[in-house]
């Protein structure tokens, strides 16, 4: 996570002449911050350090491409040097970088969500339309098409209790999917509906769906239960993105891991599937992954098929065979004795404690993970660590200081532990990661994770980092002198 300053400053440099001339980014000042968030009813403003920190560096084309996506749909996207605003960013709260903050007409949150351009423009989108958008004839078609997965109610009125039902289902789901009310006469025409009814559009798989159930019957829960199931493609790419959707979904998770060969053969191995995925659909979620994002082994003969079982956290793999691989004969013949019970030794036969009563919670597996991400009633940081790196082993006792500060809270902070290289990398969170150590924060309450973005891991710059993102009160007991945090740390001092 370390770079060379010179190396950081021509990347700098390279980035600001290739945006300046086209940039959709507004660049905000002591002058300007104030007017233009008290006028704006939606902004995304980063507050960054481009001269000074390569996580900057990274962000900046994400949140440019992101400006450009957004412009079309009157969301704009401003940023705050803080380098030469550094009394300004200071007076703000800001005291790591980048921070994401969203705007409405001046009251800002923090945004916490992940930092490509896609999960940005997604959340923003998301934030525009919340909960429940008036769709009239003029717009329908292309709210239609807004999002991945879009519901919208075609009804006579907008008070009735089946109106009531779906506010309080889109309300539920309010940052998963897009939801709109049509009562306009030509916008039920246009949707070849009749009402009351309701429909789902998805940008996968069969695109238009109408509620095949009496519809005067339908409950908040009912509708939940029922968008749900079709948000979840039958057999998609893995891109981070459905992570809260397949866990929601209590079933067993087939995932195909491609590895690093030509496109055609990955294509083969990817059709080769996806008729098995079709056919266990209503019992087993279906995904593909590229192993070469998550850290492919060389020592690995791609493709991989492999089930994992969300409930008892294990994973059945379809065994290793040279000769034939990986099949679609001996996939469905996985899958069909998985089914049947007849499962066999899951691929790692460790136990996951019920109970652990150390300071520092220590993750198993990316569905230990899941669990503990699961419970939003506390804030979490994990250290993903890599214990062969001089960093990892530097970076531990001072996390177990961190995990012993807390200790009295655990109920309100869990500081957690991740090794990576014995696990793997978590596979189905909203994040990536390309270097380890890695620390992710997620608050109180909130879904998104975000970084530690520093490589200083300074005891006292851990504890500011929590004080700043953490949602529940942090307030300790009394502690002796002997339970003082160790010396500051920096990696790559």
């Amino acid at each position: 996570m370390w770079c060379s300053m010179p190396a950081l400053l021509m990347a700098y440099a390279a980035l600001v002449v290739a945006n300046k001339a086209a940039s959709d980014v507004i660049d905000l000042t002591p002058a300007t911050f104030e007017s233009i968030v008290q006028e704006e009813p939606l902004l995304l403003v980063a507050f960054v350090a481009p001269s000074m920190s390569y996580h900057c560096v990274r962000l900046a084309p994400h949140y440019e491409q992101a400006a450009t996506a957004l412009k079309e749909r009157g969301i704009k996207v401003a940023k705050v040097d803080c380098v030469r605003e550094a009394d300004f960013c200071q007076s703000e709260g800001i005291q790591v970088y980048p921070v994401l903050k969203v705007y409405r007409h001046g009251e800002a949150t923090t945004y916490t969500g992940p930092r490509k351009s896609y999960h940005i423009v997604d959340y923003m989108i998301h934030q525009h339309y919340r909960t429940v958008f008036d769709v009239t004839a003029e717009n329908h078609d292309a709210f239609t098409k807004s999002d991945k997965v879009v519901v919208i109610a075609y009804l006579s009125s907008t008070t009735d209790d089946l109106a009531l039902e779906f506010r309080e289902a889109s309300f539920a789901l309010r940052n998963d999917y897009l939801f709109g009310m049509a009562t306009d006469k030509a916008a039920i025409e246009a949707a070849s509906v009749t009402a009351p009814s309701i429909v789902v559009y998805r940008s996968f798989d069969e695109p238009r769906l109408e509620y095949p159930y009496p519809i005067y019957s339908l409950s908040m829960n009912d509708l939940v239960e029922w968008v749900s199931g079709l948000a979840i493609p039958v057999f998609a790419n893995d891109d981070g993105s459905d992570y809260a959707v397949f866990l929601r979904s209590g079933k067993p998770l087939a995932i195909l891991f491609v590895g690093p060969s030509p496109t055609a053969d990955k294509e083969a191995q990817i059709s080769g599937i996806a008729p098995i995925a079709a056919k266990y659909k209503s019992k087993m979620n279906f995904v593909w992954s590229d192993a070469s994002i998550f850290g492919s082994h060389p020592d690995v003969h791609y493709p991989v098929f492999v089930i994992h079982n969300v409930g008892r956290q294990s994973k059945y793999p379809l065994a290793p065979q040279k000769v034939q691989g990986v099949t679609p004969e001996r996939a469905i013949e996985l899958v069909e004795r998985y089914l049947g019970g007849k499962r066999g030794r899951p691929l790692k036969d460790q136990p996951v404690p019920d109970l652990q009563e150390e300071p520092v919670l220590t993750v198993f597996d990316n569905f230990s993970l899941a669990k503990i991400n699961s419970d939003y009633s506390k804030d979490i940081f994990i250290h993903f660590y890599n214990i062969r790196s001089r960093e990892s082993m530097l970076l531990e006792p001072i996390w177990d200081n961190l995990g012993k500060k807390y200790a009295a809270i655990k109920d309100r902070i869990v500081i957690a532990r991740m090794d990576s290289l014995e696990h793997g990398l978590p596979l189905f969170t909203p994040f990536r990661m390309t270097t380890l150590p890695t620390l992710m924060f997620r608050s109180a309450g909130t879904h998104g994770f975000i970084e530690y973005d520093s490589t200083n891991y300074a005891f006292e710059n851990l504890v500011s980092f929590v004080e700043m993102h953490a949602k529940n009160p942090l307030d300790l007991p009394e502690v002796s002198d002997s339970q003082d945090a160790q010396a500051p740390f920096s990696v790559g001092s």
